[in-house]
């Protein structure tokens, strides 16, 4: 279903008031970071040993059932962080084509032409 105008305007004075007063938090990001698929499944690997370990651990009751739970924990813990955690692309790999320049610089005009448009507006005119 299509908005109507005054929806559209709306959406377009919030959208521009959040570039405007919170650009730090809709950056893009600079794409020098990624996720790793490899770390991802690392990751998984490390986060299912640790659910099997917690398991054990509870099977195992006492001390070293407590023992085990705790590295399990751990061992959870680790996997989630190498899960997250981005990895620096390498200098040797060529960095993604992002859009072409015509597009770029449609987007960098339009951004402009909205940028334009929220000053005047908020200047009065």
């Amino acid at each position: 279903m299509p908005l109507s105008e005054q929806e559209q305007r709306l959406l377009d004075e919030m959208e521009r008031h959040l570039l405007h007063n919170d650009a730090d938090v809709v950056s893009a990001p600079n794409g020098e970071r990624t996720l790793s698929y490899r770390n991802l499944v690392y990751g998984a690997l490390l986060l299912l040993a640790g659910v099997g370990g917690l398991v054990v651990g509870v099977v195992l009751g006492d001390v070293w059932g407590i023992v085990v739970g705790v590295v399990a924990f751990a061992a959870m813990l680790g996997g989630v962080m190498v899960a997250v955690t981005p990895v620096r692309r390498s200098a040797a790999a060529p960095p993604r084509e992002k859009a072409s320049a015509r597009q770029t610089q449609k987007s960098g005009s339009f951004m402009d032409r909205m940028n334009d448009r929220w000053d005047r507006r908020q200047d009065g005119h």
